[in-house]
């Protein structure tokens, strides 16, 4: 089961968390990311964010990254976004 962990910061506190499980083996890795990235923007009615080469770059060494105002086109009202795979 691949596991995705979706965490909005705000001010060093952790405001809204949640899992996004995907089942689907039929799909590559990076279609799970992208996924499991969609799933956990529609809970939290955000857009997409856009993946800058830092997000890429500490995506591929930690399975993790943040999403900053930078990343994203609307405003946004927290302070990042954080994905983390936790299981695969």
């Amino acid at each position: 089961m691949f596991r995705m962990w979706g965490k909005i910061w705000k001010e060093n506190h952790l405001v809204k968390d949640t899992v996004i499980c995907m089942t689907d083996y039929s799909m590559s890795r990076t279609q799970m990311v992208f996924g499991a990235l969609e799933e956990i923007c529609y809970q939290f009615d955000l857009g997409q964010p856009l993946w800058l080469e830092s997000n890429i770059r500490a995506f591929k060494q930690h399975d993790k990254t943040r999403f900053s105002s930078d990343n994203f086109v609307e405003e946004i009202a927290f302070d990042y976004l954080e994905i983390q795979v936790i299981e695969e």
